[in-house]
Parts: C-alpha cells; sequence; structure tokens
C-alpha cells in the first residue's frame, strides 16, 4: 500500500466556468471532487498539497522552483509524488524538477507530472483518464520524473508539449 503525495498547481485541469464573465479561470480546486469519483484501492492514501492555482503560462522561474523544493519535500515520507500542471510549462517545471532531485543525490520516489488539455469541468475532458493514469503509473514505475498523459509516460529529461498533437513527445 503506497502513500501519495498529489501536489496542485493549477492549470487547464482546475479551470471551473465562470458565469459571469463567460470564461474559464483558475479560481478553486476541482481535484477532491476528482478524486472522490476514483476508486483508490491499493494506495495508503493521498496527501494532498494545494501549492498554488495558476495557468502556467503565468508561471515564472520561482514557481518552478517552487514546485522543485516541494516535490523534494513530498518524496522524504511518501511512496510516489504526482504533480497536476497546466501543460503549457509543465516540461519547464519537469526538468526543474529533474535538476533538483539530482543534485540531492537523485529522485527517491517516482514523480509524476501530468494535466489536461480539457478542463475537468467539460463534458469532452481527458482529465480524469490523466489524473487516474498519473496515479496508477506513480506505484509502478521506478524512482524518476515522468510525465503521464493520454496513455503515455515519458522520463525527463527532454520532454516537451507537441503543439500539433496536443500532446507530450520526447
Amino acid at each position: 500500500m503506497a502513500r501519495i503525495a498529489l501536489i496542485s498547481t493549477g492549470g487547464t485541469i482546475e479551470k471551473t466556468y465562470e458565469e459571469l464573465g463567460g470564461t474559464l479561470s483558475n479560481r478553486v480546486s476541482v481535484l477532491d471532487v476528482m478524486l472522490a469519483q476514483l476508486e483508490l484501492r491499493g494506495t495508503d492514501g493521498i496527501t494532498r498539497v494545494a501549492l498554488m492555482n495558476k495557468d502556467s503560462l503565468e508561471m515564472t522561474a520561482a514557481d518552478h522552483g517552487r514546485i522543485a523544493d516541494e516535490v523534494e519535500r513530498q518524496q522524504r515520507d511518501h511512496a510516489g509524488v504526482v504533480v497536476v500542471h497546466g501543460t503549457d510549462r509543465l516540461a519547464q517545471s519537469g526538468e526543474a524538477t529533474l535538476e533538483r532531485l539530482t543534485a540531492a543525490g537523485g529522485p527517491r520516489v517516482p514523480v509524476v507530472f501530468t494535466g489536461a488539455m480539457r478542463p475537468f469541468e467539460l463534458r469532452r475532458t481527458d482529465a480524469t483518464q490523466n489524473l487516474t493514469e498519473a496515479l496508477l503509473a506513480v506505484q509502478i514505475l521506478p524512482p524518476g520524473v515522468y510525465v503521464s498523459m493520454h496513455n503515455r509516460v515519458l522520463a525527463f529529461p527532454g520532454v516537451r508539449k507537441d503543439p500539433a498533437t496536443l500532446t507530450f513527445v520526447k
């Protein structure tokens, strides 16, 4: 039974519809709703860490460092870490996390980044699939830093978002 840390940083997966303005924005986290819909047998619980709630296009190098710091802290007490992140700057946070963990002796546990191209609140979303796959991947992968989306797992370094296919490639 694995204890998993789930770090939320915002991104499309967590965007909610604002009726007044007719826009999607990062105001509240929907991850608890998503988690409540999943069968999470085989885990010894999920520790939720609400680190930030930003569109990744607004993230700075300091934000990527803050994510890497939190991953380093959470890997001490958990068998795996999942980071829910916006897809536009996910690769930068993945690389920063790998760099930080490598400098500290290497990743001790699997760290899996995930997100969505379409918000959870939309009828046709990839959010639930991607979160489910990340929660499985973090339990079976060896220590390292990965992205899990769209039925694929890719290891950092060298992962990037392909704007033509709207997924991650290496």
